[in-house]
């Protein structure tokens, strides 16, 4: 038999219901996504090797989101002011930016005072693409090898200078460590971006540069710069001419730049899995593929989970680096 409730339970459940408090949103609940333009932060000047990269790729996202993606330079410390933004806006799921070698694998570990933890202030996303350093020399320095450079820095124990992009740079440390391996006395000059230490090399303010392979490659190309070695492993494509330095007789001055896609931490797992997918589509698209070969950069194809453990893997590295050649900032 079945029992059907009574009129009278019936109307006590129906006053319960009316009676209840109205039930407060989900803490998952949250409004479309993205309902504003986007912010991408490029931690470096315009012109460097961030700034290329993230234009790049921006562009090809355009609006899929249905809101503008907005490129905006926010340079400084090495890369750490834009990616303290970041660290300063937990779950802001319309913030991202370009992460690198220098704002989240040397700057936290040379620096004491590193405003953010590179691992725990941050979502990270996507490996957006890897290429060497070069080591470069003005046309009228007389060196032609990582030998004869050597000789020179020996020679004028502290009077030879390299410049780079910034202290607390891959290129910086990559300078730091030939000078240590080779026993010389190497001076770095930072500068406020790529652009302003190349200009200072080509006219002879300053004799070396340790540059970003895309962004060195148009002088090398010209004419305006002669390069000496390559950082990684083995020779780029787009320099095949030119030795690594293990090749030059210093297998210990070995580096690769790589840059990401990152988030501020706490943005929710469906927005980072979009990203993800967007940023892979568009590391595979040929005509992104085809720039970022013609600047000596080959994509990336690692995602949250891989590109975080690369991120950890650097601190480690560099982490020991700093302190075996007891590195400071300049």
């Amino acid at each position: 038999m079945i029992l059907l409730p009574s009129r009278r339970a019936l109307l006590t459940g129906a006053a319960s219901l009316l009676a209840a408090p109205a039930l407060a949103p989900t803490a998952s609940a949250q409004p479309a996504w993205p309902d504003r333009p986007i912010r991408w932060i490029i931690n470096f000047p315009p012109g460097g090797a961030a700034d290329t990269l993230s234009r790049i790729v921006a562009a090809h996202i355009g609006n899929k989101f249905g809101q503008p993606v907005v490129a905006e330079n926010r340079p400084g410390a090495g890369g750490a002011l834009g990616a303290d933004l970041l660290a300063k806006a937990p779950g802001d799921r319309h913030l991202v930016m370009m992460s690198s070698a220098a704002s989240h694998g040397i700057g936290p570990v040379l620096y004491r005072n590193t405003p953010y933890d590179a691992l725990r202030d941050f979502t990270h996303i996507r490996l957006v693409g890897t290429f060497p350093s070069v080591l470069a020399v003005n046309l009228d320095f007389p060196a032609r090898t990582v030998a004869e450079f050597i000789a020179q820095v020996k020679a004028r124990p502290g009077q030879v200078t390299y410049g780079s992009g910034g202290n607390g740079t891959l290129n910086h440390l990559i300078g730091q460590v030939l000078a240590r391996e080779a026993g010389v006395d190497l001076v770095h000059v930072p500068y406020r971006g790529s652009a302003a230490a190349l200009t200072d090399t080509i006219s002879g303010q300053i004799p070396a540069i340790m540059e970003s392979l895309p962004i060195a490659l148009p002088h090398l190309r010209g004419g305006r710069l002669r390069p000496l070695a390559t950082s990684e492993a083995t020779r780029p494509a787009s320099l095949a001419e030119v030795p690594t330095f293990a090749e030059a007789g210093f297998p210990g001055v070995a580096a690769t730049n790589w840059f990401g896609f990152s988030a501020p931490a706490g943005v929710p797992a469906e927005i980072v899995a979009r990203w993800n997918t967007e940023i892979g589509a568009a590391l595979a698209d040929p005509g992104v593929v085809e720039r970022f070969a013609a600047i000596g950069v080959v994509p990336g194809n690692m995602g949250p989970e891989q590109y975080t453990a690369l991120i950890r893997g650097e601190l480690d590295r560099w982490r020991e680096v700093v302190r075996a050649g007891n590195i400071v900032a300049d």
